[in-house]
């Protein structure tokens, strides 16, 4: 677990390090069904845009972005982050990819969103934690519910993919020592 800065049962968190471009990370986000419900896909990616993207991260301060590391083979298969952290209203908003597809719906998306939340709402000591997703990803709403997150609202057709217009469905969480 070298590097780990929060650690699960069967994941542990590390920040992102210019070596993980080496891998396969680059190319979860030229991966069509990776990237099915984000952002990303759009633009080719690329080692040297990802070698950007850690550089600029590891130098944010209201940017939190960790590799998600499987514990038995060490293997880089997702990363988890904060962003947009505001320290005055005490809120971020959290994203997640598990881009290594064997690694999907075992519960290792859940068990990075808890760490990084608790880390969040406990020793960053923020308030509230929002999340949006594309209105078609189920995946993402059943890990929202199952984190305790509650649904506030959509953007309607703020997202033009795969040839259409679809709305992005928020939710949100309230740090519950905050009372």
């Amino acid at each position: 677990m070298k590097g780990a800065f929060l650690t699960g049962r069967h994941i542990f968190l590390r920040p992102l390090q210019e070596s993980d471009a080496d891998g396969n990370y680059p190319e979860w986000f030229n991966d069509q069904e990776v990237c099915k419900y984000n952002r990303h896909g759009r633009f080719p990616n690329t080692q040297e845009k990802t070698l950007e993207y850690t550089r600029t991260v590891d130098k944010s301060q209201d940017n939190l972005a960790l590799a998600i590391i499987e514990k038995t083979n060490n293997k880089h298969i997702g990363n988890v982050a904060l962003s947009k952290i505001n320290l005055i209203d005490r809120n971020a908003e959290l994203s997640i990819i598990i881009g290594e597809k064997e690694y999907w719906n075992k519960g290792y998306g859940k068990e990075a969103c808890s760490l990084m939340i608790n880390h969040a709402f406990n020793v960053l000591n923020l308030h509230r934690i929002s999340s949006g997703t594309h209105e078609e990803n189920i995946g993402f709403k059943k890990l929202a519910a199952s984190l305790g997150m509650k649904e506030e609202g959509k953007y309607h057709e703020n997202i033009f993919k795969n040839g259409k217009y679809s709305n992005t469905v928020w939710f949100y969480i309230l740090n519950p020592n905050h009372k």
